[in-house]
């Protein structure tokens, strides 16, 4: 077998496990947001299909699986039937890049943190693709503010992630790091990292079309919003990304600001593998946090949306980089 057979054997092989994984991983966010809302308004949630309701998304997979594909007489349906696949594949890519523990990660390319924001765009040319081509007036509606709103809240994701730039002096997500081993990047960089990080959680929830920021699909006005006419697996693809993308950007937030797989106690250099349930329980947090905004704040109406976004958060953002550049050029990085 030549290099290259090996080269793209291993990578499709790679490409499996990752699928698997985020496969059954996106089936436990979706009962976690369930357990979660549970939580939060005082009942009990799935309880009913298997041991303490943990099969119950399994059973709801299931049900999509077995669903008829219906749609519409007057869809474009190349577009139609592309649009699902170009989403949940984009959101795959993201993950390609993560490090999840010391020596565990797919591809460590040297502009990691431009690669993870130039994909986690992209994804939204699925959403406009599949909301034009159901040629239903709520999908289109929502695809068109998704668009909006990607192009609006990546701004201050791609600034804030800048921001932690300044202090790094690189894009590289294993150097970051590495960076990190004198303290994490959130405790080093002052109030500026601080506020760095809280725009971050702000438009990362905004760019994943997660509530409050879910104008998108609003119920109320837009039915299903983009995904209107999809059903069944082609629904479920919209679905899962919608998680895959939520957990990359908590991912993000625990890499860049919370030390990814660093232990605080520095076990991790002596048991690497240890380094994953560090790095996953810092994700899951800030999962969390994610969904606690659902259920705490009403939705925005899109004039909010865009007012918070080009109003407040962007000169915010502008003025705070600015301040990090002073903190690191009278080097008054805290480590410890």
């Amino acid at each position: 077998m030549s290099e290259g057979t090996a080269n793209i054997l291993a990578m499709v092989i790679v490409a499996l496990i990752y699928l698997g994984i985020f496969s059954v991983a996106g089936l436990f966010l979706v009962l976690l947001e369930r357990r979660v809302a549970a939580w939060f308004q005082l009942r009990i949630g799935p309880n009913r299909v298997g041991p303490l309701g943990l099969l119950q998304t399994m059973a709801d997979a299931l049900k999509l699986v077995s669903k008829e594909l219906t749609g519409t007489v007057k869809a474009d349906k190349f577009l139609y039937n592309l649009a699902p696949y170009f989403v949940i594949v984009t959101a795959l890519m993201a993950l390609a890049v993560l490090p999840f523990t010391q020596g565990f990660q797919a591809f460590d390319v040297n502009i990691g943190i431009f690669f993870l924001i130039a994909v986690s765009s992209i994804g939204v040319i699925g959403i406009l693709l599949g909301g034009w081509s159901s040629n239903n007036k709520f999908a289109l509606i929502g695809a068109m503010r998704s668009g909006v709103q990607t192009i609006s809240y990546e701004l201050s994701v791609g600034l804030s992630l800048l921001t932690m730039i300044l202090l790094t002096g690189t894009l590289q997500l294993s150097e970051i790091i590495e960076v990190q081993k004198g303290g994490w990047l959130i405790v080093q960089g002052h109030i500026p990292a601080i506020i760095a990080f809280m725009i971050f959680m702000i438009s990362g929830t905004a760019e994943t079309n997660r509530a409050p920021f879910d104008m998108v699909e609003a119920e109320s006005e837009l039915g299903a919003g983009f995904h209107t006419e999809y059903s069944g697996m082609k629904f479920a693809y919209f679905f899962l990304a919608e998680f895959i993308n939520m957990f990359i950007i908590a991912a993000i937030g625990a890499t860049v600001f919370f030390g990814g797989w660093l232990s605080p106690f520095g076990i991790t250099e002596s048991i690497p593998w240890l380094g994953v349930f560090w790095f996953l329980g810092k994700t899951f947090v800030l999962i969390f946090l994610m969904m606690w905004f659902r259920w705490t704040f009403p939705r925005l109406r899109v004039d909010q949306l865009l007012t918070l976004e080009w109003k407040y958060l962007l000169p915010i953002n502008l003025v705070n980089i600015v301040v990090m550049a002073i903190v690191v050029w009278l080097n008054l990085i805290i480590s410890w």
